[in-house]
């Protein structure tokens, strides 16, 4: 076989390898989920539905793709906020209620549906920034604090702090 032939033969099955190679990477390519976070979602269909109660606050029911509902009953207090009582998909309870500060400033208690208590106490700074001091239902603070500055934006330092032992 003289020489010509065989680039010839060689550049035929070279070029018949990139093309499988190319076709079986398009094949794959479609196959592949659209979903590219890790773990597959399962199929199934969320929804929320809203209606305003008697009260006037919103109300919420959440389907997840299982079947699971929450539902989210908020209701006015006697201060005139909004509170929230919240039954998760297996039953547990958490409330949230707010309250406003003599400063102006929405407060909260938030008990979740094993008793842990979480407070949320917000307060405005000399500069009008709002801050506010997290106390978690194991004993761990975070601090806020927001400081205004002269041309608009603000800064943020936030600090945490474990339980005393």
């Amino acid at each position: 076989m003289n020489n010509v032939l065989k680039r010839a033969i060689d550049f035929r099955l070279i070029t018949l390898t990139v093309a499988s190679a190319l076709a079986i990477t398009a094949v794959n390519a479609d196959a592949k989920s659209v979903d590219t976070r890790s773990g597959a979602r399962a199929a199934g269909t969320t929804s929320i539905q809203r209606s305003r109660g008697a009260d006037g606050a919103v109300d919420t029911v959440h389907t997840n793709r299982k079947g699971g509902v929450t539902t989210i009953d908020r209701y006015k207090d006697g201060n005139g906020t909004i509170d929230a009582r919240i039954t998760g998909p297996r039953g547990g309870v958490s409330t949230v209620d707010r309250s406003r500060g003599a400063d102006g400033a929405v407060d909260a208690v938030r008990v979740g549906p094993n008793g842990g208590v979480t407070t949320v106490d917000r307060s405005r700074g000399s500069d009008g920034a709002l801050d506010k001091t997290v106390v978690g239902r194991r004993g761990w603070t975070s601090t806020t604090d927001r400081s205004l500055n002269t041309d608009g934006t603000i800064n943020r330092t936030v600090t945490t702090t474990p339980p005393a032992r």
